[in-house]
């Protein structure tokens, strides 16, 4: 309802003075903050929750607060100027148009940067305390916007000596598992704003973001030196370290994003389409150490338009992915070859473990896109904590509730390809191979130079001796067909390429809907 509203004849003077007050919640009474936020290129925090939510489904939580310094302000200078505590919160429903009401449920939670720099008030602590043990009880997926400066340090109403008995992070972090919960972060985010988004399951943020653990004031305050605020954790580190999932170009896109995001954990989808999938015969090179992309694999596999790429530039070799199969969501981990030839890595470990945690939280199945020589080995990939983190992967694939299918696109070699199928190629629901695809306990050619050791050192002849090699390889490349794994029942089964899609779908129908598992927190790295 608008301002104008409130001199209306027959208003009882109780409303009016609610409407007035209302009214000075929004946006339009503080045009100069809005222009200010404007021209920085930036959207209001009401304006990005409008833009996130379905019409008309926001029910806001503690409107009326305001920062508590009644001590060092005017009252009416707080409520014109600190509305809301500058912290938005309320429940809505989000992708109600594909979803329906029940499974569209979710809270919504903004700081609002145009308000005392996003800072996080004692107010807003006790409204998220609120929202988090409501969002707990009613089960809500969360959106959660954290821009903003971390504490602050300017509130007068409330007697504090540490304030480290407050409870947000607590309640928040014990989410964990329990809903999934996005993060959006636009522009700076430090401190108490950046373990919001930090404790999250996944992040979304703008190319102009700068997250870290502490903004300029603290590292000074440390003895650090004098830091830009944008050179804190820009997108430039933070992207490639992993420690974002989706870089955007801006709030609009960022929303977007969001909402897809969110709709994997929404449920299935009754209307899809799909690409050839005969192009698949061809999809991979036949020359063993020939690189190739595997994303375009991933995005023929899937339901067109439904492929959103995880942690993107960092630990390339190994690619994590949301997408939807015939409208049911999934998870796919895949190796890219392009990137030590799709070894996994100590930091790819990493990465594919802890997705596969987030998809068995909330009840997604796993394709595995297996085209891997096995770990990454060597003195520098063990100087990276190789023994302890490359395990992480396989703990999480026994873990494991959801089903699993896997699919041996080219070569599966070692604890590696063991790996990328939870454990065993019998641990998934189903294992299947493409024809040009060859399995073995290590990369072929170092187990022919392993296994002949003593033969091949008595032979003096460089180029002999190089045959031999040679006629072995071609030899353990034949046994190591996918046709003879199947054979030995080593495998389920060799399809035709074309058909993986045709096969996945039908497995994941007959292994039912998975349930998730509410009872396991979610690793934040």
């Amino acid at each position: 309802m608008t301002p104008e509203v409130v001199g209306h004849d027959g208003v009882r003077p109780d409303l009016a003075e609610l409407l007035r007050r209302r009214a000075l919640t929004q946006d339009a009474a503080r045009p100069d903050a809005v222009q200010r936020r404007h021209d920085r290129g930036g959207r209001t925090a009401r304006e990005n929750v409008e833009d996130l939510v379905d019409p008309g489904s926001f029910v806001e939580y503690g409107r009326f607060a305001i920062a508590p310094q009644r001590m060092r302000r005017d009252i009416e200078d707080l409520i014109t100027r600190t509305p809301a505590d500058g912290l938005i919160a309320g429940t809505a429903r989000i992708n109600g148009e594909h979803f329906g009401d029940e499974r569209s449920a979710c809270a919504v939670l903004s700081y609002d940067y145009t308000v005392l720099a996003g800072t996080q008030g004692a107010l807003g602590h006790r409204k998220k305390d609120r929202l988090f043990e409501l969002i707990d009880r009613m089960r809500l997926p969360t959106v959660f916007f954290a821009e903003g400066g971390g504490g602050r340090p300017g509130d007068t109403d409330y007697p504090v000596v540490s304030a480290l008995d407050t409870r947000a992070f607590a309640l928040w972090a014990k989410l964990s598992g329990v809903v999934p919960r996005i993060a959006v972060v636009k522009g700076r985010c430090f401190a108490g704003n950046a373990v919001i988004a930090g404790a999250s399951d996944l992040i979304v943020a703008t190319a102009d973001a700068s997250l870290g653990m502490g903004g300029p004031a603290m590292i000074a305050g440390g003895g650090l030196g004098e830091v830009p605020p944008d050179e804190v954790g820009p997108m430039s580190v933070q992207e490639p370290n992993g420690n974002v999932d989706v870089v955007v170009a801006d709030e609009a896109e960022a929303v977007a994003v969001t909402k897809r995001l969110l709709g994997y954990f929404q449920g299935s989808l009754t209307e899809w389409t799909e690409a050839d999938q005969t192009m698949l015969r061809t999809a991979v090179p036949e020359r063993e150490r020939r690189a190739y992309d595997v994303v375009p694999i991933i995005e023929t596999l899937a339901d067109e338009g439904s492929v959103t790429l995880l942690r993107r530039r960092f630990a390339r070799e190994m690619v994590t992915a949301l997408v939807r199969i015939e409208g049911r969501p999934v998870g796919v981990i895949a190796n890219d070859t392009r990137f030590t030839a799709g070894a996994i890595t100590a930091a790819a470990s990493d990465k594919a473990a802890r997705f596969l945690q987030l998809c068995d939280a909330f009840g997604l199945p796993v394709v595995s896109l297996i085209d891997c020589p096995g770990y990454m080995v060597g003195p520098a990939a063990e100087a990276e904590s190789l023994v302890r983190r490359a395990s992480r992967m396989l703990v999480a694939g026994a873990a494991l509730r959801v089903p699993i299918i896997a699919v041996v696109l080219r070569r599966g070699y070692g604890l590696g390809a063991q790996a990328m199928a939870g454990g065993s190629l019998h641990e998934p629901v189903l294992t299947v191979a493409w024809p040009g695809a060859h399995l073995g306990p290590m990369g072929l050619e170092g187990a022919v130079r392993l296994g002949l050791r003593k033969e091949l050192d008595v032979i003096t002849d460089a180029d002999e001796r190089e045959a031999r090699v040679q006629a072995a390889t071609a030899a353990a490349q034949e046994n190591a067909k996918a046709l003879n794994a199947a054979m030995l029942f080593e495998i389920d089964d060799v399809i035709d390429p074309a058909e993986t899609r045709t096969v996945i779908a039908a497995t994941l129908a007959a292994a039912g809907k998975p349930a998730p598992s509410r009872d396991r927190f979610v690793d934040t790295w």
